[in-house]
């Protein structure tokens, strides 16, 4: 079952708990909570623009939509067959006309007529009820009914039974998919008021890496973390307006950040900010930005740091490609749904139940796996094996980040913990993943 979050502000980003007057070490290791805390400290909505009805797909309404018309506007037969008087006492009707979808043609019935309508077609004057086609037989130019009773309203959907004028259509921060498309087109609402989304660059950093289609020198790896990042940014709703690599150059770096910086609301960056010599972002963000963490008590991604320049925010994820994407799911992409306006801006929580032994470290853990629903309202998780940093396939086929708190006693197998869904949840039959030590390091 969905759970409301047991963290102190996973859901509820807050911006009063934490403030610029407060005084804190940027080199301390904070709570996740603090962090997401001073992270919304600076979110904002983005504003408004007007989109295209065909541009709006997948993007979030800005402002409450109010129906500005009766939905349908008329009485609309819901099958093909034959508008009638329903208390007429006469099962033997003269056809008087035709009514078909789109039809303009008006048609008024008395007793002992009938029309033949279309599903979808304007119910004629006088008539109220259909009778489907295949309760009828023709003799001349009437319709012979063989149904004894005729409920008046019968397979007629009434004026306004979808959506009556002045009534609420869709509520701001709602995302807009195919139904809510139907929706606005059949209301004829084009354009349609939108939040901005967030423009964002992207920039990885580091000598040795290469990009996807070369061929890797001595030394080298291929550069997944970005591309990895920019999945998730494109799932996330945000605008990817640059992405690019960086070398080991501070100089270099510098000029990079502050062209993102002068063009983007986000400027992520991974890599380069653990303690090593050639660890450039660490430094450049304390000398150009004001810096508001540099280190959060989490597994994996305890090197993470969040600034700000003026109202552009500033993430430098760590470069281990796991760390990378668990920092992104924990505290980007909530970041990234506030400023799109989402109603929801968290994946769902749920409590699970472990099938193996945990083995929790002293920070918070998050760790990789496949939550199954075993048919009778109970959730399992299975981990994906090793959990290093390091392992981008402890990712691959996974559906949930198994919430494991701090400590030093093993979790027995049948241990009840919290589970961010990133993914659909599976059936119990589903392939568990290659037998690996689940707790290899």
């Amino acid at each position: 079952m969905v759970t409301t979050c047991s963290w102190r502000v996973w859901c509820v980003p807050c911006k009063s708990r934490v403030g610029s007057s407060v005084a804190f070490s940027t080199d301390s290791l904070i709570h996740p909570d603090e962090a997401r805390a001073r992270i919304f400290h600076h979110v904002a909505r983005l504003p408004s623009e007007r989109v295209a009805l065909r541009a709006a797909a997948w993007r979030v309404l800005a402002d409450d939509l109010m129906a500005e018309e009766n939905h349908p506007p008329f009485p609309a037969a819901t099958m093909d067959g034959y508008a009638v008087i329903a208390d007429d006492p006469s099962p033997w009707r003269e056809i008087v006309g035709r009514q078909t979808a789109g039809s303009v043609e008006e048609i008024d019935l008395d007793l002992g007529t009938a029309a033949w309508i279309t599903t979808g077609a304007p119910v004629p004057r006088g008539a109220n009820a259909v009778v489907p086609v295949e309760v009828t037989s023709l003799a001349d130019e009437h319709v012979v009914i063989h149904q004894e009773r005729i409920d008046p309203g019968a397979n007629i959907r009434p004026i306004g039974i979808d959506l009556m004028r002045g009534s609420l259509v869709l509520r701001s921060g709602s995302m807009i998919g195919p139904a809510e498309i139907g929706l606005l087109a059949g209301l004829g609402i084009d354009p349609v008021t939108v939040v901005q989304r967030p423009r964002v660059s992207v920039l990885s950093t580091g000598d040795e890496l290469v990009e996807p289609t070369e061929t890797p020198g001595p030394g080298q790896i291929r550069d997944s973390n970005r591309f990895s990042l920019l999945a998730a940014l494109q799932e996330s709703g945000a605008d990817v307006i640059w992405d690019g690599h960086g070398p080991d150059d501070a100089m270099a770096l510098r000029r990079a950040l502050l062209e993102r910086i002068a063009e983007s609301d986000v400027v992520i960056t991974s890599g380069g900010v653990s303690m090593g010599d050639l660890d450039l972002i660490k430094p450049l963000l304390a000398e150009i930005a004001e810096v508001h963490f540099r280190r959060v008590l989490m597994k994996p991604g305890k090197p993470f740091n969040f600034a700000t320049v003026a109202d552009t925010l500033i993430f430098s994820l760590p470069g281990n490609p796991v760390s990378a994407l668990v920092g992104f799911e924990v505290f980007l992409r909530p970041a990234l749904r506030q400023m799109q306006g989402f109603r929801e801006i968290d994946r769902p929580r749920v409590h699970v139940l472990v099938d193996h032994e945990v083995r929790p470290s002293d920070r918070i853990e998050f760790q990789r796996a496949i939550v199954r629903a075993d048919g009778v309202g109970a959730l399992t998780a299975t981990t994906t094996g090793a959990q290093a940093s390091s392992r981008l396939a402890s990712l691959v086929g996974s559906n949930a980040l198994i919430v494991v708190p701090a400590g030093t006693e093993p979790l027995p197998s049948g241990s009840r913990l919290d589970a961010l869904l990133v993914g659909p949840l599976r059936g119990a039959d589903h392939p568990r993943s290659p037998e690996v030590p689940r707790n290899a390091q």
